[in-house]
């Protein structure tokens, strides 16, 4: 027993030597106080932050053998890397790193049991809060769990294979730039589907290619930079803002007709929102559709087709009339 005492003192008083000299080394010394002071315009816990801040958003660090004043430079892990901005740009920007994370990862190196502690799901914060009962956080989570990915690994997947809760912010509630809203959502779907290091960590499955399984789709580029993935890889929603059961490839849509109508599917998945918005602006029923795109058998409106009708049956109407006059005025 008290061999054991004495390894577990030595690799503590290891580890506290090797946190000591990560910290003095100077090896990340995070960023200039300009810099942090614009993240303190967004955040009140930057200053507390950046203890993680400090090897987590660096792309490298340094070891330093005070013996031999050997310095050794090493690479961080891509998987535990977090960019400062797109955390101060993120829904969650305003959070210290211990809101979410145990104090014990101020121990260094941080010990395995609290790496692998367990991980707050959207819930846990936002289920029957009054103050987001508007984004419908419990229908989410209903739908979530009957969609494809919890359903085939119950065990690996979460809400945070999708959205990153370092990273993940509202894009289209927000956005002034639809395409760049589409390119960030569709982004979110490759991060796997078209990543197959990734993409083996929650399946056995052989092979991805995106291209090949959409051969049937015509013009796949501007179909990939027009819409998101989820509009033929999601069931409809009516009561919340975008569609979270994500069904199975054999159920995707397939069918053009299902966007390229006059009751294109757009209107209630990717233009749901702006459509919600501008709702009979300009007498259009698809007015957002015809503002922000050009969808082949979605840009149609019904006063125009009334109006358009009237006027060929008007100069229909006409043509037969000179016709019969011409006819009667012969005989």
């Amino acid at each position: 027993m008290e061999k054991k005492n004495l390894i577990i003192i030595f690799i503590s008083t290891c580890s506290l030597f090797l946190f000591l000299v990560l910290v003095n080394s100077g090896a990340s010394s995070g960023l200039p106080e300009d810099e942090l002071a614009a993240y303190r315009e967004v955040s009140d816990f930057v200053d507390e932050n950046e203890e993680c801040f400090r090897c987590h958003g660096e792309s490298k660090f340094q070891l330093v053998d005070n013996t031999t004043d050997r310095i050794l430079t090493r690479q961080v892990c891509a998987d535990h890397m977090i960019l400062r901005e797109e955390y101060y740009g993120s829904n969650h920007k305003n959070f210290s790193c211990f809101d979410c994370h145990s104090a014990e990862f101020l121990t260094f190196p941080h010990p395995l049991d609290i790496r692998l502690e367990y991980q707050w799901n959207c819930l846990d914060c936002h289920g029957d809060d009054e103050d987001y009962a508007q984004y419908q956080f419990e229908k989410i989570e209903e739908e979530y769990l009957e969609s494809i990915h919890p359903l085939a690994n119950p065990d690996e997947f979460s809400c945070w294979k999708c959205h990153h809760p370092h990273s993940y912010h509202i894009s289209i509630r927000n956005t002034e730039n639809l395409r760049a809203t589409i390119s960030y959502d569709n982004a979110i779907c490759l991060s796997c589907h078209a990543d197959f290091d990734q993409f083996q960590l929650l399946t056995d499955r052989e092979g991805i290619n995106i291209i090949q399984t959409h051969d049937w789709l015509p013009n796949q580029a501007l179909h990939f930079q027009s819409v998101r993935c989820i509009e033929c890889h999601t069931q409809i929603s009516d009561s919340i803002l975008v569609a979270h059961m994500v069904l199975p490839k054999e159920q995707a849509v397939q069918n053009c007709s299902e966007c390229h109508s006059s009751d294109s599917r757009l209107m209630a998945t990717l233009y749901k929102f702006q459509s919600k918005e501008a709702r009979n602006k300009y007498g259009f029923f698809n007015a957002v559709v015809m503002n922000e795109a050009y969808v082949i058998g979605a840009n149609r409106n019904y006063y125009l087709n009334v109006i358009s009708l009237v006027i060929f049956g008007l100069v229909f109407a006409g043509l037969a009339i000179h016709t019969l006059a011409r006819i009667f005025n012969k005989v």
